[in-house]
């Protein structure tokens, strides 16, 4: 198993240098397997969704669907970032506008994240959150 940074997954999916592109590309088509951590993952949406790229929440969630179906691409947590994909996806598609106001894919994640090791310790959870966008999600109130 490989890991990558941040700027070696943009690089994979923006193409926008060509010859990172290229050798991040080489990274991905390897038939390794190649572990996209949360962190990364997390900032790789806050980037894309930033002022420099702006890309709505549906196309942020299509950039999360192909990364999901592809093979060699595993995560931290898998079934937290499904259920938080899952959730972003929702948001995305009542909201097409990709306001700020729709909940982030990090919020989600947060939550799912959460989520996991409450169900793993056998616990309760509430997520206490000001994000009123992130209320939306289960397990959370406001503090």
């Amino acid at each position: 198993m490989i890991a990558v940074d941040t700027n070696v997954l943009l690089r994979y999916l923006l193409h926008d240098d060509e010859a990172q592109a290229a050798r991040a590309g080489a990274v991905f088509e390897a038939g390794e397997i190649v572990l996209v951590t949360d962190v990364v993952l997390a900032e790789t949406m806050w980037t894309l969704a930033g002022r420099r790229y702006r890309l709505t929440q549906a196309k942020l969630a299509a950039t999360l669907e192909r990364l999901l179906s592809d093979p060699y691409i595993r995560f931290e947590d898998n079934r937290a970032v499904w259920r938080a994909f899952q959730a972003f996806r929702s948001a995305a598609s009542a909201d097409e506008t990709g306001s700020a106001r729709s909940v982030g894919f990090a919020d989600a994640l947060i939550v799912y994240k959460a989520m996991q090791a409450a169900l793993d310790a056998g616990e309760e959870l509430t997520v206490y959150t000001f994000d009123a966008a992130m209320q939306h999600l289960p397990y959370t109130a406001p503090p």
